[in-house]
């Protein structure tokens, strides 16, 4: 890979990777539950799925879902149901004190925190399909493929891991505005109202 296509990678992958999607508003939120360093926890657990989804693309599942859509449409379908699922339970978050705010913080484990990030980052079967796309085109077929893939993955999980960072800091300066239980109520719904509205889109998606 040439160093003007690896900028040209970088830039776009850049752009994408910070355009609000579930990833960054799951981290956002557990930043405020929990707070920006055990964030940390949520952020590994969703750049898991995202080298796992990368890696996929590059040995071919790209390729498997566009040639079969009946199974893309079973990944689709559970992404779906998980995400609206998370929205009701957003939307019918009940409303906490700070008393009860520091419980929550103890009462989430490091793997539980993991494993939501985890889910969330897999309940999107798209980045799959788009890492097909984007490979490709700044592949130099005439190096060796996997030094290529390896620095493309890195990239994209360095870029990544830049974006969760900064929503986490963004939920850490939200959580003092959040204390009254009128903003809490608002936030929370709209977070619902935004989880569903990811579920929908997803729903409408055709590889």
């Amino acid at each position: 890979m040439q160093i003007s296509s690896w900028w040209l990678y970088a830039l776009t992958v850049f752009v994408v990777a910070g355009t609000p999607g579930p990833n960054m508003l799951h981290i956002m939120m557990r930043s405020i539950q929990v707070g920006a360093r055990r964030s940390a926890f949520a952020m590994a657990g969703c750049l898991s799925a995202v080298v796992l989804c990368l890696f996929a693309s590059a040995f071919g599942l790209g390729a498997l879902l566009k040639a079969e859509p009946r199974l893309f449409d079973v990944l689709r379908y559970g992404g779906v149901a998980y995400l609206i699922w998370l929205g009701i339970k957003a939307w019918r978050s009940p409303i906490a004190d700070a008393a009860e705010a520091g419980a929550v913080r103890a009462v989430k484990s490091a793997g539980s925190l993991y494993r939501g990030g985890l889910l969330i980052g897999l309940s999107n079967p798209k980045l799959i399909i788009f890492a097909a796309a984007l490979f490709p085109q700044f592949v130099d077929e005439h190096a060796p493929f996997a030094p290529q893939m390896g620095i493309m993955v890195v990239t994209f999980a360095v870029i990544e891991c830049f974006w969760y960072t900064t929503y986490a800091l963004g939920g850490r300066s939200l959580a003092r505005w959040l204390e009254p239980a009128n903003r809490q109520r608002l936030f929370n719904r709209t977070i619902g109202t935004i989880f569903v509205g990811f579920g929908a889109a997803l729903l409408g998606h055709r590889v």
